[in-house]
């Protein structure tokens, strides 16, 4: 089975460092649900039928579709790397989200984008001259460029998870779960074992 890769230290610093937090995520949905195929490939032992001489008198029918796994062994791979692979990523989303909606005392280009605000405020603006000499973007803080980066990992995960869920459903006993369903109930049953 795949190794994932281990939990960042959730920390504000490797929240605003986009590359760190994208560069985890990369690499967590590489190992797991880029691969998924090769990953559950890997789960089907083909040597667990003996050989039977009879299915050789009679013309075999090509299967349609891919062969099932048991179901033993996807549910260990669901329990055991998928669904913690995809809570590791929810947790990191999680926090780093609440990290952009909280105030950032640390800013280090909170100084810079005051002094270009205060130069916005005081141009001497002539459209006649110049017509687009009236705009002005201020620079995103750290916060909202964080919330932007969050947003779209957030979308980039919905894809890949209903990929993923429907490339499992496909060789894995489905059972009717959606992605965010199963995850819940993993979630739920952790949470109940954990107690115990």
């Amino acid at each position: 089975m795949s190794r994932t890769p281990d939990a960042p230290r959730l920390t504000p610093q490797f929240c605003f460092n986009q590359t760190a937090l994208r560069d985890f995520l990369r690499i967590s949905r590489g190992a797991v649900d880029d691969t998924i195929s090769q990953n559950l490939n890997a789960l089907f032992t083909p040597g667990a039928k003996s050989f039977d001489p009879s299915i050789t008198t009679t013309r075999q029918p090509r299967p349609i579709g891919r062969r099932a796994i048991d179901s033993e062994s996807c549910s260990q791979f669901k329990e055991k790397v998928l669904f913690p692979s995809w809570q590791v990523r929810s947790d990191t989303l999680n926090y780093c989200a609440g990290v952009a909606t909280s105030p950032d005392p640390e800013d280090p280009d909170h100084v810079l984008r005051e002094v270009e605000d205060v130069r916005a405020r005081e141009r001497v603006i002539d459209e006649r001259l110049d017509p687009y000499s009236g705009r002005y973007f201020p620079r995103d803080t750290r916060t909202e460029a964080l919330a932007t980066l969050i947003r779209n990992e957030r979308m980039v995960e919905n894809i890949i998870r209903s990929r993923t869920w429907g490339l499992v459903g496909e060789r894995c006993d489905g059972n009717g779960l959606g992605a965010e369903q199963a995850l819940d109930a993993w979630r739920t049953k952790q949470s109940t074992d954990e107690a115990r």
